[in-house]
C-alpha cells in the first residue's frame, strides 16, 4: 500500500513498506477484509458460537483537522487531514460525502463501524462540524478520536492520549467548546516541530513539507494507521503502548 501525501513523492514508500516489520503488519493483514471471520487460515466460529448473542461494537468518529482548499494541501497545519486520508485509503473508505460542514465517509474497520471526517469550516471553528456530527449520531466523547498537528512534538513523532487540554491549538479549543467543554476524548497528536529561528508559528504551520519530511511522514502515517486499528479493535491501552513506545519508531528504520 502506498500512502499519498499531496505534493510529496511516495515512490520510496512502496519499497520501504516491504521492510515494515511483520509484527506491525499483522493487524493490516488480519483486518484488511470488512468481514471479521474472513482471515485465510483462521477457523470460523462453531455453530453454537454463531448463535450466541454478540455485543455490537460502538461506532467511532475519527476526525482529522486542517483547512479546506488546495492552497493548504501538504502544509503542516493540515497533517490531520492527511492522516485521515491515509486511513481512508488504507481501509477503502470513500470520503466523498458532504454534510455537517465536513467531508466524510463511513465504513468498517474490522467489525467496528467508523465515520471519518474532515471539517471544512477552517481550523479555528472545527468544533462547529464535530459538534454537529457528535450531536446527530449521539456519539460518546470517548468514541471520538481527533487527529491534529502539534508544534510541541518533534517532527513526525506521534502521541496518543486519552484526554487533555487544547494546548493552545485553536481547532482543539473549538472542538472542546462545542462538546460542552469536555476534554475527555482521545487524541492523536502528530509532531510538526518548532519553527526555525524567530519565524512566527502562525506562518510556520502553513509552510509545505520538504521532500525529506514527506518521506518521514509516510512512516508516521503507517504507524498512525496501525495505532488507530489497535485502538478500535483492542482498546486504548494497547494502542497507546504501541504508538507511544520509542521502540515502535526505532523499528521502522
Amino acid at each position: 500500500m502506498v500512502i499519498t501525501i499531496p505534493g510529496c513523492n511516495s515512490s520510496a514508500f512502496a519499497a520501504a513498506l516491504l521492510r515494515f516489520p511483520a509484527t506491525h503488519r499483522r493487524i493490516s493483514t488480519r483486518f484488511m477484509s470488512k468481514t471479521l471471520y474472513s482471515t485465510a487460515g483462521e477457523a470460523a466460529p462453531a455453530a453454537a458460537e454463531v448463535n450466541t448473542p454478540v455485543k455490537k461494537p460502538k461506532p467511532w468518529l475519527i476526525v482529522g483537522l486542517g483547512n479546506p482548499g488546495k492552497k493548504y494541501n501538504g502544509t503542516r497545519h493540515n497533517v490531520g487531514f492527511e492522516m485521515v486520508d491515509a486511513i481512508a485509503e488504507s481501509e477503502g473508505i470513500s470520503m466523498s460525502a458532504v454534510s455537517f460542514k465536513a467531508l466524510y465517509g463511513k465504513g468498517l474497520i474490522g467489525n467496528v463501524p467508523v465515520m471519518l471526517a474532515k471539517p471544512q469550516t477552517f481550523m479555528n471553528v472545527s468544533g462547529e462540524s464535530v459538534g454537529a456530527i457528535v450531536s446527530y449520531y449521539k456519539i460518546p466523547a470517548q468514541q471520538v478520536l481527533v487527529i491534529y498537528d502539534d508544534l510541541d512534538l518533534p517532527f513526525a513523532k506521534l502521541r496518543l492520549l486519552p484526554k487533555g487540554g487544547h494546548g493552545g491549538h485553536n481547532g482543539m479549543k473549538s472542538i472542546m467548546s462545542h462538546l460542552k467543554g469536555t476534554r475527555d476524548f482521545p487524541r492523536l497528536r502528530i509532531g510538526i516541530g518548532r519553527p526555525p529561528g524567530k519565524m512566527d508559528p502562525a506562518n510556520f504551520v502553513l509552510r509545505p513539507f520538504t521532500k525529506k519530511e514527506c518521506e518521514e511522514l509516510e512512516f508516521t502515517f503507517q504507524t498512525g494507521i496501525e495505532a488507530m486499528r489497535i485502538l478500535l479493535l483492542e482498546g486504548f491501552n494497547k494502542s497507546a503502548t504501541f504508538v507511544n513506545s520509542p521502540k515502535t519508531l526505532e523499528h521502522l528504520g
